[in-house]
């Protein structure tokens, strides 16, 4: 039986010497929770909203919630592990929410400096010290210890971390890890090396990843933290892994040591879970959430990787994760109209009309008195109030403090708390702050009026609808409104045009023939594109279409009143898993550990053949005695890295990229990469970690 026809049962139960996995997702909107059984069947699902102002009450509804679904007395005991995927290190990175830090950066010069971005907010202190290597290990200068001490000593009361960046620390690390040492002498506080998150060449992009990575910790702590309360709260002993950006798993007190790497773990786990839920191992993979949309594609049972390292924010890293295009649309995205009055859907999102009156059923008698009326005023379908249990907030601006005083935590129309656009602006800068919540309609809202979609309040989400098309009726100075229903339909094309968009460029940008220039692939090309995502012929006399030539997974909670139509325009075999709402928890607990080690053997002089070990080079005379020993220690530290992880029982593969030189009728080597993985299952039962 192929995995997806087991789950398609997904009733069994069990027993005490079997156990159960939970697995949680801290998504934009929703937390998402699953329990799956040791056959790995998924026997319970709930979803909790995500509480952005405090992470351990969205978790632990979604935990409650997740119990309930399986009233059974001892099903917290029979909980062997628990894993998370979530979304807060991106989010922090996207919307620049940093913890300060110190950054002392060895043997770099100014261009570098100013390469690698280190200063580009504003607010990071960053330390010139004397030092670092050349590309053959060989020290260049003396590390300044004395300069060290003093950057500590008058950085260590104004920041939460340090992070150290050596120039080619990934040929020999012995100044960052004596910097490391000469930090915990004077400081408790948590110290990054970069040559510990990349063994890639590029100085400046390193430290910016170890940069990163200590402004992660505190955030990833909080997280941690907020967990380890709920399960304690719930009598839940196992271990606790956190979902990295490439799909595999870490231990949580892993995880605080190098947050960086779990940038991009929410696409990862739904790309985990979208596989680990099909069975199938070629397929476009799309997770629709409230908030985006997320494409990847996965080619022989594993998630294409993004070489270059991830880029978020216009931060681009060195961490290895998932090569995902993101996109903001949503179930959740605002939709209005542009400038020209045509219907937009995204990038911002906002809590659904139709969500808002289901938790406060007084606002549906102001949509009712804006819904009759014929002048609006302006934002009309928009409301907002402030997030439970947030204090007065310091540092904002004079427009922040305006808005923020005219709101309180029952919802006001947007249009009675500020007065022109700067102050929407910087009601919205209250939203990303996490400070408030706007709601306005949205496609979840277009669902519930079309009968795709129910549970919240459909009345709310019409009304909204009627509000918005006489705005449009007003602007374009029509005699006749739009119906609810019309606005409904719009909005419904108009995702499912996007939809398709985002997975047929995102399967061009993969192809080896196809070179897109600035996204644009010709004027027939863009053509055909546009042609085949509204479903219409390309011209009268010639049809011609573009069809996808892999099937679609579609995971997240909105994709049923979408995906067979985006899937039908694409050409394309269709797949929603069953589960596919909680997909991405899926994958959080259906992952494996896998660490990798890489070591540089290259010849710095004439039969000379340097092994760059973690430890310190290592010289040989024969090139495969070299070999040998790069082999034997990146599977030695491959296999510890594993079993730190979090790994029972892994097993190690390891590969040799050899480049060759000629010299006479002779080929010698050059330089060669020796990349050994560790792979394994989680190991279950133990006491939670952390």
């Amino acid at each position: 039986m192929n995995q997806a026809a087991e789950l398609s049962s997904g009733t069994a139960s069990p027993t005490d010497a079997d156990g159960l996995w939970l697995g949680l997702d801290t998504g934009g909107t929703f937390t998402d929770a699953v329990l799956l059984d040791a056959e790995r069947k998924v026997v319970a699902t709930a979803k909790s909203l995500t509480t952005h102002w405090d992470l351990s009450i969205g978790i632990a509804g979604a935990i409650h919630a997740v119990l309930a679904a399986r009233p059974i007395t001892d099903t917290r005991a029979l909980i062997r592990l628990v894993s998370v995927s979530t979304t807060l290190a991106t989010n922090s990175v996207v919307e620049n929410r940093f913890s300060p830090i110190c950054t002392l950066v060895v043997g770099f010069d100014d261009a570098m400096v100013e390469r690698s971005g280190l200063q580009r907010d504003g607010t990071s202190l960053l330390v010139q010290v004397r030092g670092g290597h050349d590309a053959t290990g060989e020290e260049l200068a003396p590390l300044d210890e004395a300069a060290v001490l003093d950057a500590v000593r008058s950085c260590e009361a104004r920041v939460d971390a340090f992070a150290v960046a050596a120039r080619f620390s990934v040929r020999n690390p012995a100044h960052e890890l004596r910097i490391r040492q000469l930090i915990r002498s004077a400081s408790r506080k948590s110290v990054t090396c970069a040559h510990e998150l990349s063994s890639k060449l590029d100085a400046p992009r390193r430290a910016l990843t170890a940069a990163l990575n200590a402004r992660l910790t505190s955030q990833i702590r909080h997280l941690i933290e907020a967990l380890g309360k709920v399960l304690e709260a719930e009598s839940i002993s196992a271990p606790l892994m956190i979902v990295k950006g490439d799909g595999s798993l870490m231990r949580a007190d892993v995880a605080l040591e190098y947050p960086v790497e779990t940038i991009l773990s929410g696409p990862a786990a739904s790309v985990v879970g979208a596989g680990f839920l099909t069975g199938l191992a070629d397929f476009a993979v799309s997770d629709m959430g409230g908030t985006t949309t997320d494409v990847a594609i996965v080619s022989n049972g594993r998630p294409l990787i993004n070489d270059q390292g991830a880029l978020i924010g216009g931060w681009r890293t060195m961490v290895q994760a998932v090569d995902v295009r993101t996109t903001g649309l949503g179930g959740d995205s605002e939709v209005d109209f542009d400038r020209d009055t045509k219907l937009r859907v995204g990038p911002r999102k906002a809590m659904p009309l139709s969500l808002l009156a289901h938790h406060a059923p007084a606002i549906l008698a102001d949509l009712r008195t804006l819904a009759v009326q014929d002048r609006l005023p302006d934002f009309p379908t928009q409301y907002a109030f402030r997030n439970p249990d947030r204090t007065t907030p310091e540092h904002l601006d004079g427009l922040e403090r305006r808005a923020w005083d005219a709101l309180d935590t029952e919802p006001r129309r947007v249009s009675n708390v500020v007065r022109n656009i700067p102050g929407l602006q910087a009601l919205r800068r209250l939203a990303d702050a996490r400070l408030v919540t706007i709601a306005a309609f949205t496609p979840s809202d277009a669902m519930h009026i079309l009968g795709r979609q129910h549970g919240w309040n459909a009345e709310a989400a019409e009304l909204g609808a009627r509000i918005l098309a006489t705005y449009e009726r007003n602007a374009r100075s029509r005699e006749r409104s739009a119906s609810p229903m019309e606005i409904a339909e719009r909005t419904a094309e108009h995702v499912i045009r996007e939809s398709a968009r985002i997975i047929l460029t995102t399967a061009l940008a993969h192809d080896p023939v196809i070179e897109p220039k600035a996204g644009r692939y010709g004027i027939l090309g863009d053509q055909l594109v546009e042609d085949t995502i509204a479903g219409r012929r390309f011209s009268g006399l010639v049809d011609a279409r573009l069809s996808l030539g892999t099937p679609i997974v579609a995971i997240g909670a909105p994709v049923g009143a979408y995906y067979p139509e985006v899937a039908r325009r694409l050409g394309a075999p269709l797949s929603v898993p069953e589960h596919a709402a909680v997909c991405n928890a899926v994958g959080a607990v259906a992952g494996v550990v896998s660490q990798t080690v890489d070591i540089v053997v290259n010849q710095p002089t004439f039969k000379v053949f340097r092994v760059h070990d973690p430890a310190g080079s290592c010289d040989y005379a024969e090139a495969d005695e070299a070999l040998a020993h790069a082999r034997r220690v990146s599977a030695e530290l491959a296999l510890a890295a594993a079993i730190r992880a979090g790994a029972g029982d892994p097993h190690v593969e390891t590969v040799v990229t050899q480049q060759l030189a000629h010299m006479g009728s002779a080929d010698y080597l050059a330089e060669a990469l020796v990349r050994s993985t560790a792979t394994g299952r989680p190991l279950a039962g133990a006491a939670r970690n952390g």
